[in-house]
């Protein structure tokens, strides 16, 4: 559950967004999605479930209620994510934050709240792709569960490399939503300590 002490806030993606979140995509990775992509995912694709994360001073100082009729653009980004919702089965297909906020933790909040979202929709397992030379990734994803279950060989196109699947189950357990709430208790605690400081370090991942 988000703390509103929190100098971020979490939202659903809407088609508003895509602008800032393509800009963030194409620093982000070597092969970026396209606009199209993004739109099939907002408004065609039932399964997708995408959310943004905000600068709650962004979104706090944000332009009269009777102006978003006239000029729609939403408040500044720092990071997005999605996943896919098959039967049971969560699907992380993305994750990013924008260069001038990573190593910040925001990447960590953003995974932390798919994962509580996709507990709420009754989701019992969460997948993804990592990079097998994504070490960064895959330690964050262990802090939160995840183990490796298998590889799929040259998976990304733009190097043909190998990408580990990784899985954390039984996630509606009261175990898990146990470990969940801290995980996501200390994260919050360090964003509201660390205010507006910014590292240059990179955290993205195309899972």
């Amino acid at each position: 559950m988000m703390d509103n002490q929190l100098p971020y806030v979490i939202q659903p993606m809407r088609w508003e967004d895509v602008p800032a979140v393509m800009t963030i995509e194409r620093e982000s990775f070597p092969l970026p999605w396209s606009n199209y992509t993004y739109r099939h995912e907002l408004t065609e694709n039932t399964h997708s479930h995408y959310i943004v994360a905000r600068p709650r001073q962004a979104v706090a100082s944000k332009r009269a209620w009777w102006r978003q009729f006239l000029w729609p653009a939403s408040p500044a980004l720092v990071g997005y994510g999605g996943f896919w919702l098959v039967a049971d089965e969560a699907h992380i297909s993305t994750l990013a934050v924008a260069p001038q906020w990573r190593g910040h933790g925001l990447g960590e909040l953003l995974l932390a709240a798919m994962i509580e979202q996709a507990v709420g929709m009754k989701a019992v397992l969460v997948t993804l792709e990592v990079r097998v030379s994504n070490t960064v990734a895959q330690k964050l994803y262990t802090k939160y569960g995840f183990v490796i279950t298998g590889t799929r060989p040259r998976y990304y196109r733009d190097n043909d490399e190998d990408a580990h699947i990784m899985t954390v189950e039984a996630i509606a357990s009261d175990g898990y939503k146990r470990q969940l709430a801290g995980l996501q208790a200390a994260i919050q605690a360090r964003l509201r300590s660390d205010g507006t400081e910014r590292i240059g370090q990179k955290t993205t991942a195309r899972l």
